[in-house]
């Protein structure tokens, strides 16, 4: 018998500790563009632009086209602008997406979970990380959790020395969702840590993240849905433009 309540009692230990691991992460697997029915569409007036505008569409199915939901809303991006990601190909005149330049990227990228430090929970589909002082977004390139939102005491293997203190960022943080950006995998010195915030205000931009006002971030996380795979595009208006159509995106006003 006492074997058994042994036995017991470290099933249900295992169960609690199984249950407060928060593994908030993109999917192994990067699903395509071709299969998203949400987008939000990010367009600015030149790479280096601060400011910017979002726009929100979404199609019934895969092979329809796209409605505009809503009014579009104003954002800023990256302190120093836009730059593209490795896959946007099309784009050879500018330097690439790179750890610590201050620019948001530019390309398609799954929106994968929400965030949040607020006392009330974001009312979202996505799955949901609530902050707490030992979340961390590690931007260590030498660490095998580069890129990655981890928990310090339920993580395990301790082995960055940079990182983002997730709460300690404060009200921009009460909301946020994770952008798959540089994650599939990870690329060391490609970037990290890319979110969707609260700005600070319409004129100050980001360490490389996209930002707008609390009412339209929560708005966009009442709207997603994780089976409708939803992503955001983000690029200059006039890149955008000359290749809407060959890259079947949502036509933009």
């Amino acid at each position: 018998m006492k074997i058994f309540g042994l036995l017991l009692a470290v099933a249900l230990l295992s169960s609690v500790i199984s249950a407060q691991v928060k593994k908030p992460s993109p999917a192994p697997v990067k699903i395509p563009y071709s299969r998203s029915l949400q987008v939000i569409v990010v367009t600015t007036p030149d790479w280096p632009s601060v400011q910017g505008t979002a726009q929100v569409f979404e199609r019934k199915q895969i092979g329809a086209h796209w409605r505009q939901v809503g009014d579009s809303f104003p954002i800023v991006v990256g302190r120093s602008g836009l730059a593209p990601d490795g896959e946007l190909t099309d784009v050879k005149t500018v330097p690439a997406k790179r750890e610590g330049d201050g620019k948001s990227p530019a390309g398609f990228f799954p929106l994968t979970f929400a965030f949040g430090s607020a006392a009330d929970p974001a009312k979202t589909e996505l799955p949901y990380s609530k902050l707490d002082e030992f979340t961390e977004c590690v931007d260590d390139v030498k660490s095998t959790h580069y890129n990655t939102v981890v928990n310090r005491m339920q993580v395990g293997n301790f082995d960055w020395n940079s990182s983002e203190k997730m709460l300690a960022v404060g009200a921009p943080y009460e909301r946020g969702i994770f952008v798959g950006y540089n994650s599939y995998p990870p690329v060391r010195g490609n970037g990290s840590c890319i979110f969707l915030h609260i700005w600070k205000d319409s004129n100050t931009g980001t360490s490389g993240c996209t930002a707008m006002e609390r009412s339209d971030l929560e708005k966009i996380l009442a709207w997603l849905k994780p089976e409708k795979n939803p992503y955001l595009i983000q690029m200059p208006k006039a890149i955008y433009e000359s290749h809407q159509k060959s890259w079947n995106m949502p036509k933009i006003k």
